[in-house]
């Protein structure tokens, strides 16, 4: 076994529990009485997800972020985090970015552990949220005749990291992403599948058609990017920008603003077509762990 791919497989065995969503989703959905609770959990590690000497407020901010990205995209509003901290030099700016990002999607800290450890810094954050629509919106509704729609635009995170790095520009897409919670919350009703964008949209969205059984056939065009058109490729593959990719059915409009990018067809022998193509040999949709 190697790559995460094998190892998500080799874990779907174990997922036997109805919340675990057969490991076909991004977020574990439990009915617990009257409430339907939503849990997840997204890890981050120094030189992969943030870059070594990067704020560590802004660190703290995008381990929310994408957490809460994940609650977004079930319709459920945050209600409290437990927190997974290797200790580094500057915890007290941790902390503070924790305090504002916490206050700005309206969740508490409800626990968690510390570690200490040489190396690269690791930490991880698990969310929980409460649905605000059942059935829980899921990744596996699609259906054929659907529209595949994007709320904003992709590459901002890209061209952040490039403005970072390069200690000019505006890098906020990248350093402090903002979740979508708003737009999840108002879709939650009316969407047959959703998920958020972050290991890029080819990625994604081929996941999400292969965990509905269908092929997704995208307009490369018709993607909002936030990055010269040259780059348009790049923004399609690289992520990090949390927006939602959607599907609704025809001629039902989104209550919130998006753009419609494709349509979902019958599944054929692949789950993703790009301007009716099948993607090339060797040709990476997203990224992936190694």
């Amino acid at each position: 076994m190697s790559g995460e791919f094998a190892f998500i497989e080799a874990l779907r065995a174990l997922a036997v529990h109805p919340g675990a969503r057969g490991f076909n989703d991004d977020a574990a959905v439990l009915e617990l009485g009257g409430e339907t609770i939503v849990l997840t959990h997204d890890a981050m590690v120094e030189g992969v997800h943030f870059l070594s000497g990067q704020d560590p407020a802004d660190v703290a901010w995008k381990l929310v972020a994408t957490n809460v990205s994940d609650l977004a995209a079930k319709g459920a509003e945050p209600i409290g985090v437990l927190l997974g901290y290797q200790l580094a030099q500057d915890d007290a700016r941790f902390v503070a970015g924790l305090a504002e990002a916490l206050d700005h999607y309206g969740a508490k800290l409800l626990g968690g552990d510390t570690t200490g450890a040489n190396g690269p810094q690791s930490l991880g954050l698990t969310a929980i949220g409460r649905a605000t629509f059942t059935p829980v919106p899921s990744r596996s509704g699609a259906r054929p005749g659907n529209a595949i729609w994007l709320t904003g635009s992709l590459g901002g995170a890209m061209a952040g990291l490039e403005a970072l790095n390069a200690c000019s520009g505006d890098s906020a897409a990248y350093r402090r992403p903002q979740a979508r919670l708003a737009e999840g919350l108002a879709l939650a009703p009316q969407v047959t599948a959703m998920m958020d964008v972050s290991d890029g949209l080819l990625l994604d969205a081929l996941r999400m058609a292969t965990a509905s059984a269908v092929t997704f056939a995208i307009d490369s065009a018709a993607v909002p990017i936030a990055v010269p058109e040259q780059r348009r490729d790049e923004a399609l593959r690289w992520g990090d920008d949390y927006e939602l990719l959607f599907t609704l059915p025809a001629g039902v409009l989104p209550a919130t603003p998006a753009t419609q990018i494709g349509e979902v067809l019958q599944r054929s022998e692949n789950a993703l077509l790009l301007d009716g193509k099948l993607l090339s040999p060797g040709d990476r949709p997203g990224f992936v762990h190694s």
